[in-house]
């Protein structure tokens, strides 16, 4: 018998500053009827992103909708079909959608067409929405195509020791980069970094100017830089880059909460005196791209290359400490929420 309810976490109320748990409450909510060409979804792992943080705002620093108070939240998941009635998509297919946050989800065929199928033999069920998802997309993109790394470059890479940042740090490197460097909040994910996901050196940026770090790692300056960061660190980076460098601006977390945090923009002087590029980029404008980045990365995957991190924790219930910790820097990789065992992973509960 399908279920007629599912548990969701829901948006209380916007944050006054920085979120707190009380933003937040997981409540149970019915499941519509399953209509024709829909899908019901059992989702065994969330994914949380920093990107939720501007979509807890009433601002537009983000590239979708807001969150609204009394709603649930939505964001990547990943899950079995339990019931079908798109004759397309039997039950047992492994699908992504953004339908997350919630435990059971209906989609209707629209999501359908979006949502992503994926082969849990290929890779664990994890990596689809880490290093082979969105994420370890998003680092692809940024360095292949926006950046655009050459053999024998130098790559700076801010929030390094995130999901994106962990990714960046490896691709780099595969795709020919000489030397790779980033910063890291703490002198722990910053030695991680040069052990287990390719950097050159790392820097903790609440320990020492980044502009002083950049310096030291990178003496002879920076060709590419990969933002996940803005502010100090962006400025940081101009000052760093060499005539002719490219910057990926993928996103900009300083911008988020808080005060204080901003850097001049007459720094921007030297895109001039440097003839440097700057190119925002937004990763769902190059699904083109996706065939080869899932193919190579697989193979990278299979074969050692890289290394898929992941920090999880379990259940719902889970899920807005999650996201507090994921914006205080307390991952390493991809921070996910398992919602149900997982078939197919090591992880198991």
């Amino acid at each position: 018998m399908p279920p007629r309810t599912t548990r969701v976490v829901c948006l209380v109320r916007r944050p006054a500053g920085e979120p707190a748990p009380g933003d937040f409450a997981v409540e149970e909510r019915p499941l519509p009827p399953l209509g024709e060409g829909q899908l019901l979804v059992r989702n065994l792992y969330m994914s949380v992103d920093p990107s939720m943080r501007g979509r807890l705002e009433s601002t537009e620093k983000h590239y979708t909708h807001n969150f609204t108070p009394g709603s649930p939240l939505d964001g990547r998941a990943l899950g079995v079909v339990e019931e079908s009635r798109c004759p397309s998509v039997p039950a047992g297919t492994f699908l992504r959608h953004q339908l997350g946050w919630r435990e059971w989800a209906v989609l209707d065929p629209a999501d359908t067409d979006a949502a992503g199928r994926i082969d849990p033999e290929l890779a664990p069920l994890p990596t689809w929405l880490g290093l082979l998802g969105q994420t370890g997309f998003t680092a692809y993109v940024g360095l292949a195509r926006i950046a655009g790394v050459r053999p024998g470059d130098t790559v700076f890479v801010s929030a390094a020791a995130g999901a994106v940042g962990t990714a960046a740090g490896q691709f780099a490197r595969l795709l020919g980069a000489k030397r790779v460097v980033g910063t890291a909040g703490g002198p722990d994910k910053c030695a991680l970094l040069v052990k287990e996901f390719g950097y050159d050196a790392a820097a903790d940026y609440r320990a020492e100017p980044v502009r002083d770090a950049l310096a030291r790692m990178a003496p002879d300056g920076v060709d590419v830089y990969f933002d996940n960061v803005g502010g100090e660190q962006l400025v940081a980076a101009l000052h760093a880059l060499r005539t002719g460098g490219r910057v990926a601006l993928c996103g900009m977390m300083s911008q988020f909460g808080g005060e204080g945090r901003t850097a001049d923009i007459n720094q921007l002087i030297q895109a001039v005196l440097k003839r440097l590029t700057l190119r925002g980029f937004i990763v769902r404008d190059h699904d083109d791209l996706r065939p080869e980045f899932e193919g190579r990365v697989a193979d990278w995957l299979r074969s050692g290359r890289v290394t898929a991190r992941e920090t999880v924790t379990d259940g719902l219930d889970s899920a807005p400490q999650a996201l507090l910790a994921l914006l205080d820097g307390g991952n390493v990789g991809k921070m996910l929420v398992r919602l149900a065992e997982d078939p197919y992973s090591r992880f198991k509960p």
